[in-house]
């Protein structure tokens, strides 16, 4: 079966199990939170880009609008075990950060970065304007999502001391949403054009050693997920980083290497549909289906329960990530310039946080 894999596979899977391993063993050997937080990161990332690259072997019987939606939704297990294991240690405002920080993450730094690079080598790019028309419409309504229930439960708003109550109700509203935009954003509410089923480099997998590859990298991400958060909040405590910084920045960046990965790759070969696809289907799903079922999820683990509440940084962060990334898919086109406002309006956002009180 290893004959299968090639050289940039092999170098993959081997620095996700090397670095998966040396977390355990820090983790056993009683090690600073920082060496463990590093090691489960890379881990993280390893795990989550074989995660990848067995939907891209599966994706050669799809088109790039199917493949984007599953590789989406896979890549966004590592993000859905650290949220459940960071409620379970009680960091709330460490997932809230996250969740929005992997909107953020995707839509901007790692869509700008697919421009950017593409761009450079391919001049303004072109991709279906069917598609972002709708995934510019669900970015928004990603937006109101957050942005209604933390104006409405504000202090003199209307539903003042019912967060939970409201953030359930928008939770039940964005998961039935996004159970319909599965068959529209896959079937015949797309372009309506013939597609091409998206060939992955290299050796073709046999399907039971893709699905194989999957399963053992789901599990092996929740694994290592639960070390990354144990040794979250002495790193942040070592490194002076707050809460919302970890969440909105160091979080989302290490459970979102498949988009990165694969958005870019796609973008440098000059097949537009299936960057966007991939990289914004990325964000809708974190923003339609992550965050309320981990939103429903809190309401039986005990405890604080999460809420779409967020603060009123993260709300308008949240509200020009929307509107930016609309104006610069909706016509269809891309070019370097426009890759670098994405990128530089994430780093902007990103800086805001950093000054936040610290942990510890």
């Amino acid at each position: 079966m290893l004959n299968y894999f090639d050289t940039r596979t092999r170098v993959i899977g081997i620095a996700a199990i090397g670095a998966s391993l040396a977390a355990l063993l820090l983790q056993l050997a009683g090690a600073g939170g920082v060496a463990v937080f590093g090691a489960s990161a890379v881990g993280l990332a390893g795990l989550a880009a074989m995660v990848g690259e067995g939907t891209e072997q599966l994706s050669q019987r799809l088109g790039p609008k199917a493949t984007g939606v599953l590789q989406s939704g896979l890549g966004n297990l590592p993000e859905f075990f650290i949220g459940i294991f960071a409620l379970r240690a009680g960091l709330l405002d460490v997932v809230r950060a996250a969740l929005v920080g992997s909107i953020l993450a995707n839509t901007l730094l790692v869509l700008g970065l697919a421009f950017f690079v593409g761009g450079l080598r391919h001049g303004t790019q072109k991709f279906g304007t069917d598609q972002t028309k709708l995934i510019s419409t669900l970015l928004v309504l990603s937006a109101a999502a957050i942005a209604v229930p933390t104006i409405a439960t504000s202090p003199g708003g209307p539903d003042q001391g019912h967060s939970v109550e409201l953030s359930v109700v928008v939770a039940i509203v964005l998961l039935v949403v996004f159970a319909a935009s599965i068959p529209f954003a896959i079937g015949s509410g797309g372009s309506g054009a013939a597609e091409a089923p998206v060939e992955p480099a290299g050796r073709a997998w046999p399907i039971r050693l893709a699905i194989a590859v999957l399963l053992v990298s789901a599990v092996g991400a929740a694994f290592v997920s639960d070390w990354f958060v144990n040794a979250l909040r002495p790193a942040m405590s070592s490194l002076g980083m707050s809460e919302s910084f970890a969440g909105l920045v160091v979080v989302a960046i290490a459970g979102n290497a498949v988009e990165n990965v694969v958005g870019v790759r796609a973008m440098l070969a000059d097949k537009g549909d299936l960057a966007i696809s991939v990289i914004l289907n990325s964000s809708l799903q974190v923003a339609l289906a992550l965050a309320p079922v981990l939103v429903l999820v809190s309401l039986v683990m005990g405890g604080a329960t999460l809420t779409l509440v967020v603060s009123p940084l993260l709300v308008a962060a949240l509200a020009l990530t929307a509107v930016l990334a609309a104006l610069v898919v909706i016509d269809g086109e891309s070019t370097w310039l426009e890759g670098m406002a994405l990128m530089g309006l994430y780093v902007i956002i990103a800086a805001s946080v950093w000054w936040g009180p610290p942990i510890g």
